[in-house]
């Protein structure tokens, strides 16, 4: 049945609304549906779960509830869980959100002690403690993947220590590097990310729990005790800030944001060199496709699709961020709209890097070809300028002699080591017979030999010093 005229009659009794005691007429059905989150809020119903027992358990060591009445809540909240892990909760659009879904089941299931749940607290401090809990799940799964895929990173840089390739900027040949230094590269950027995601689980271990509405509640509560049911590090500090603060998501999508860009980046180098214009890799079938019409083609995919995905997680950083610029203190509605954003970009995190940390560890070198390319472009140009400040020239004066010898060599159709001595010493007569152990690419390579450097026995030591950081997190 299509749904392009929403009837406009009241589908429900207003008394039937947890919140109806006021009302005098039902919800009007497309308002109803309109403001209705429980088709999205529902994947936060364990933690809202999660949350309620740790409320009750307080509760009752408060003395607000009675211990009869605190074990017939958590054993009816236990037996709701039981049904949604199971698919067998019954869900209404009606009721909302997940927050009434579960306490109407609740009370349904035990009668009038599960109405005493919610003494003391507001959906408001509710959801704020829902969506941490979830995130902060989320960020330590997210945290795992992350270092799964570093892990295989290096395992694939220490392989290919010594394999040279050419170093690029400007998507042209520079300097001759090895496939682990750029493979490193990659693990950097990956590192700051880990540690902004970690700082960021910081902000998120924080529970409202106890805010209430926004002023918090006159009932004795201990909001250190939930916190620490709820493994939070400690309560947070003003309870109109509590319920409206979604800093803690923003900060994790702008996280989300950096781990995209630079995924995307590393994306684009795979579809690069994966290319026929590149080849110097093997990405393998599993991860690639094939074309309708085109039988000879294998299309890089899964890296393409990392890179499109860039885009949506950028988008949910910009709602996120204009979804609060305007809201006065505390709670408003608007703040509903947070949880898709927040939800999708986590997903789409989560499920890049997944396929990142099972592609890497996967990729197969075509070293002859990056060899090759290495070799064109003169990318010994630098060392051979570096020669010629060692015989005490000057470095522009230098600069200014490599330039006159890259033009000759392109004349000649050579590379800078295929002129002969006296070709070069036509322009300096400081060039002697061991600037050709210079012009190598194994000699260039190996020239950088310091922290951070491109010199193989480099790349290994930075290799051991980044499993030994990545062992520090467990």
């Amino acid at each position: 049945m299509s749904n392009d005229k929403a009837p406009t009659e009241s589908t429900s009794n207003p008394a039937a609304k947890l919140w109806g005691g006021r009302f005098s007429e039902a919800t009007d059905a497309f308002v109803e549906r309109f403001t209705a989150s429980v088709n999205f809020d529902q994947r936060m119903a364990l933690e809202d779960i999660q949350g309620s027992l740790a409320h009750a358990q307080m509760l009752s060591e408060v003395g607000v509830l009675s211990t009869d009445e605190y074990h017939r809540i958590a054993d009816g909240l236990k037996e709701i869980a039981e049904e949604i892990q199971n698919g067998e909760f019954p869900w209404s659009v009606q009721l909302e959100d997940v927050h009434m879904n579960i306490e109407a089941r609740l009370t349904q299931r035990i009668g009038a002690t599960g109405k005493k749940l919610h003494t003391g607290r507001s959906r408001n401090d509710q959801v704020a403690t829902d969506i941490r809990l979830w995130l902060r799940a989320r960020i330590d799964r997210i945290g795992a993947e992350l270092t799964r895929l570093q892990s295989g990173l290096v395992q694939l840089a220490e392989r290919e220590a010594d394999t040279i390739m050419p170093g690029f900027t400007h998507l042209q040949s520079a300097q001759p590097v090895t496939f682990g230094h750029h493979l490193l590269a990659w693990n950097a950027m990956l590192t700051r990310d880990y540690e902004r995601l970690m700082d960021c689980r910081k902000r998120v271990n924080r529970s409202p729990l106890g805010a209430a509405a926004l002023a918090g509640t006159s009932y004795p509560i201990d909001r250190e005790r939930t916190a620490e049911l709820l493994g939070f590090d400690a309560p947070t500090e003003n309870s109109l800030d509590s319920v409206s603060d979604r800093d803690f998501a923003i900060e994790f999508c702008a996280f989300a944001a950096l781990l995209l860009t630079h995924l995307s980046r590393a994306s684009e180098e795979l579809v690069l060199w994966a290319s026929s214009q590149f080849d110097f890799i093997d990405l393998p079938d599993r991860f690639c496709t094939g074309s309708s019409i085109m039988p000879q083609k294998k299309n890089p995919d899964v890296p393409e699709l990392v890179r499109g995905k860039t885009g949506r997680v950028n988008g949910h950083l910009i709602a996120l961020l204009t979804l609060m610029k305007s809201q006065p203190l505390a709670y408003n509605k608007d703040n509903q709209e947070d949880k898709e954003p927040l939800f999708d970009a986590a997903d789409t995190a989560l499920d890049c890097l997944r396929a990142f940390a099972d592609m890497v560890p996967a990729l197969k070198a075509k070293k002859d070809n990056m060899l090759s390319a290495a070799a064109k472009g003169f990318s010994t140009a630098t060392d051979l300028a570096d020669y010629l400040v060692r015989k005490g020239i000057a470095f522009r004066d230098a600069h200014e002699i490599v330039g006159q010898s890259v033009s000759f060599a392109i004349e000649q159709d050579k590379d800078l080591s295929e002129l002969s001595l006296e070709q070069l010493q036509q322009f300096s007569s400081e060039i002697g017979e061991d600037v050709f152990e210079v012009l190598t690419l194994e000699g260039s390579v190996a020239a950088r030999d310091h922290i951070g450097g491109a010199a193989p026995n480099q790349v290994r030591a930075a290799c051991i010093q980044a499993r030994e950081q990545i062992a520090q997190r467990a």
